[in-house]
């Protein structure tokens, strides 16, 4: 079997640069997109290619996706895991705080996949994997944008799982609970945002970045080709399905 190729968006740390450094170990050849160098994660992986580009920008990242196959020759895996969590009540957030974003959480996912769309087409063989938020089932009250827009990602996984399978090309998403990275410290998780999160689970700890790997994992496996447009919760029992 020839050696895959992934690309992960928002690989400079948390759960990005996690999920890059375990398909590194699995095996596979690790492209990550930030919009900020990433040597941290470069350090971690032999024959990295660092991508430096804003998600939102169509020409930027269809320039880096070149670099890509320009280095490994061909694309297998994408996984959309870029994103902003910003918390205020919605009477507070403004129009241009709303399409920033829906444009980083939502239209970004769609300019990736799009742009990669034609490389997994041609390997024959392919995994999209967005990650939404298990946000979207306890409906926190001051993050209105950020759940609309995770909502709307798992519409896009839905759709477009069933207008890909023909290629061979599945699509998923993972909905993880509040992840402690450093910026869900520095945000959301900071003030007692951990402790609210942690009293709703079934499973008494905060989620940590190591705790997805398993299930991207699962979702990108060679054997995984007959589970495609569902998204998995693994949010610690925050929400039952």
């Amino acid at each position: 079997m020839e050696t895959r190729t992934a690309l992960v968006t928002g690989a400079a740390q948390g759960l990005g640069q996690e999920f890059a450094v375990a398909l590194a170990g699995r095996g596979y050849r690790v492209a990550g997109l930030d919009l900020v160098p990433q040597p941290e994660t470069a350090g971690k992986i032999l024959d990295y290619v660092e991508l430096t580009a804003d998600v939102t920008d169509e020409t930027q990242v269809r320039r880096e996706l070149e670099r890509v196959i320009d280095r490994f020759g061909t694309l297998h895996v994408v996984v959309n895991n870029a994103g902003v969590y910003p918390a205020k009540p919605f009477e507070e957030t403004s129009v241009e705080e709303w399409r920033r974003i829906m444009r980083v959480n939502l239209e970004a996912p769609f300019l990736v996949t799009r742009a990669a769309l034609p490389y997994l087409k041609a390997a024959g063989w392919g995994r999209v994997v967005n990650i939404a938020s298990a946000a979207v089932l306890t409906a926190p009250p001051t993050m209105v944008p950020y759940v609309a827009s995770k909502m709307g990602l798992i519409g896009f996984t839905r759709a477009l799982a069933a207008a890909l399978a023909p290629n061979g090309i599945t699509v998923n998403a993972i909905a993880p609970s509040m992840v402690r990275t450093a910026t869900a410290e520095r945000t959301v998780g900071a003030g007692g945002g951990f402790e609210s999160v942690r009293e709703r689970q079934a499973v008494p700890r905060t989620q940590e970045p190591s705790d997805l790997v398993s299930t991207l994992l699962y979702v990108v496996d060679e054997g995984s080709g007959f589970l495609t447009g569902q998204t998995l919760n693994v949010s610690g029992g925050s929400a039952f399905l």
